[in-house]
C-alpha cells in the first residue's frame, strides 16, 4: 500500500490536541470507528506503550495490537502494528498554526513477506480511497474532541 498523508487545521492549542491524541483510554469516545481499547502497558504514553484496538473500517470489525515506537513529546509519535501479513505504520504530527494546530497523519502498510508484494500493490490501489476517507474521519473526530475541550 502506498503511503498517504492527511492533514487538517484544529481550532485548539497543540497541548490540547496532544492530550486527545495520547489519551488511549478515551479514544473510543473520540474516534467513531474505534469500538474498544485494551491497554497492555502501565500508565503513561511513551515508546513501548502497547494496546489492542478494535475498530470498524469499511464495514468490518477487527482488532489489532499496536505499539508506540517513537515519541517526540508534544509534537509527534509513531505507532506500528503487524496484521495479516502486513506491517502498518502511522505517524501523528502536530504543530502550532494559525491560532490553532496543524494535525497531520501519515499511514502506510507494507507486506511482511515476499509473496504478498504483488497482491499488496493491487489491493493498495483498491483500498486507497476508503483508507483516505477513514483517516480523514479519524482526524475530524480528533479535531472536534480537541476543540470541545479548549
Amino acid at each position: 500500500m502506498n503511503a498517504m498523508t492527511v492533514s487538517r487545521h484544529v481550532d485548539a492549542p497543540p497541548e490540547r490536541v496532544w492530550t486527545v491524541l495520547t489519551d488511549l483510554e478515551h479514544s473510543p469516545e473520540v474516534v467513531r470507528a474505534i469500538q474498544s481499547v485494551e491497554i497492555h502497558t502501565s500508565a503513561g504514553f511513551d515508546v513501548g506503550t502497547r494496546w489492542t484496538e478494535t475498530r470498524t473500517m469499511m464495514g468490518r470489525t477487527a482488532s489489532e495490537t499496536m505499539e508506540v515506537t517513537a515519541v517526540d513529546p508534544g509534537r509527534s509519535y509513531v505507532v506500528e502494528a503487524d496484521s495479516g501479513g502486513t506491517h502498518y505504520r502511522s505517524e501523528f504530527r502536530i504543530a502550532p498554526a494559525g491560532g490553532g494546530t496543524a494535525l497531520t497523519m501519515s499511514f502506510e502498510g507494507q507486506p511482511s513477506g515476499l509473496g504478498g508484494r504483488a497482491a499488496a500493490a493491487t489491493l493498495g490501489r483498491l483500498l486507497s480511497r476508503p483508507t483516505r476517507k477513514a483517516l480523514v474521519a479519524d482526524l475530524d473526530d480528533i479535531a472536534q474532541a480537541s476543540a470541545q475541550g479548549s
